[in-house]
């Protein structure tokens, strides 16, 4: 066999080795059901726990590009991405009230890893009459909630104490539901600013996938933080678990380390 035929054989064969990578390396990176695109990861059944996956570093600001729908450019940080099914037999308005009431947002339980146990996440909550954390108000009405307008509200977690200013977006047919949610105030404890406004980002996408069952797909993703706010990837897990739990209205398992390794 001539030296040039080999060559060649090893070409055609490299050539084939990157076409069966390139899918797997495409599909490597979230992508939310945007225009009937096939979700990563996968919708979970109908009332099971959610698929669920995590990304980190710089590869998020290198080379994965945040589909148009998210509103989002490319950024280096953390990036958690849910998708799963739940059964409701109501219609989108009261799906929209769960985002809207924002009250409703402080008592949320959710499994830390860090303490091994149920703590609290959000400690206290209020919608805003714009960006304003001096202009509390009551929460979002469904008419709000349509109106198209930027929507402000305020929240304390349980990790840095002070109050954080978001923004939230919301776009609604009969049959979908997009909220966009990204803060605008930086996240700071004591002097220290740990995230600067725009680090905090959350889509939330739910759809009518049958009669009485909905789809959910969120992303939420964290910039580059201060090392002086240390959260573990499986902590951003159950923080975006308990999220989904409670505007779904169902129960999640949380990540919960093996006894090995904590």
């Amino acid at each position: 066999m001539s030296l040039r035929l080999v060559e060649l054989r090893m070409i055609l064969a490299t050539a084939a080795l990157l076409a069966c990578l390139g899918p797997t390396v495409a599909q490597s990176f979230p992508q939310p059901p945007c225009e009937g695109a096939q979700s990563l990861p996968e919708f979970a059944d109908p009332g099971g726990t959610p698929n669920y996956q995590v990304w980190s570093g710089s590869d998020l600001g290198e080379r994965w590009t945040p589909p148009a729908c998210t509103g989002w450019i490319p950024k280096e940080g953390t990036l958690v991405a849910i998708a799963g099914q739940f059964h409701y037999s109501g219609n989108v308005d009261g799906l929209l009230s769960r985002f809207g009431a924002i009250s409703k947002l402080v008592g949320i339980q959710y499994w830390s890893i860090r303490e091994n146990g149920w703590r609290t996440l959000i400690t206290s909550a209020s919608a805003l009459d714009g960006p304003d954390a001096n202009r509390p108000r009551a929460d979002f009405s469904i008419n709000e909630m349509k109106s198209g307008t930027d929507l402000y509200f305020t929240e304390t977690d349980n990790r840095t104490a002070q109050p954080v200013i978001y923004r939230m977006r919301v776009k609604v047919t009969p049959g979908n539901l997009a909220i966009a949610i990204e803060n605008v105030s930086p996240v700071q404890q004591f002097l220290f600013t740990l995230l600067r406004p725009g680090d905090v980002q959350s889509v939330h996408l739910l759809a009518r996938a049958a009669p009485n069952v909905w789809t959910y797909y969120g992303l939420a993703r964290t910039g580059v933080s201060s090392s002086f706010l240390e959260v573990k990837q499986e902590s951003y897990v159950n923080r975006a678990l308990a999220l989904y739990s409670h505007f779904t209205g169902t129960l999640s398992a949380p990540f919960r380390q093996p006894e090995r390794n904590r």
